[in-house]
């Protein structure tokens, strides 16, 4: 079955004439002008931030050496201090996460995780049940060796 070529509309994306090879010189000018404006006053407003930079590091370099017998030290307390702080509210968000995990599996609700746990206590279970058997054996073994010793001799 042959394929129908479909009728394309003026604008369209399937459009492949450039819309600026349309328009007239003097909107071309404009954009230009526009496009100028805008890239110069970017490139003066980025020269002005860096020479506020450098000055500023300029004034502030002084300041920096005198004073830094006092602000590594306290740079390093703050260091110490935010980190202490975000740590301990680390393990309190973990105990509270733990807690609620807790109390959800306690009542029941099977909480993500609870298979797991069920599965291992289970193990461990049999584990000592052939533990207890095996003692078991061995004790009644060690006596029966204790008794023929006592009769041997």
């Amino acid at each position: 079955m042959p394929v129908q070529p479909t009728s394309m509309t003026y604008g369209s994306s399937y459009d492949t004439t450039s819309s600026s090879s349309n328009s007239p010189p003097l909107r071309q000018a404009v954009k230009l002008f526009t496009a100028a404006a805008i890239g110069f006053t970017l490139l003066l407003l980025s020269g002005l931030t860096l020479t506020g930079t450098v000055i500023a590091l300029i004034i502030a370099t002084p300041l920096l050496v005198l004073f830094s017998p006092i602000l590594v030290p306290a740079a390093i307390a703050l260091f110490l201090i935010t980190s202490g702080f975000l740590f301990a509210g680390g393990c309190s968000v973990t105990a509270i996460a733990a807690l609620s995990w807790i109390y959800n599996y306690a009542t029941g609700k099977h909480p993500r995780g609870s298979d797991r746990l069920d599965y291992a206590g289970a193990l461990i279970a049999d584990k000592a049940r052939d533990m207890k058997e095996r003692a078991k054996d061995y004790g009644h073994y060690g006596q029966g060796t204790a008794q023929e010793a006592t009769y041997g001799s």
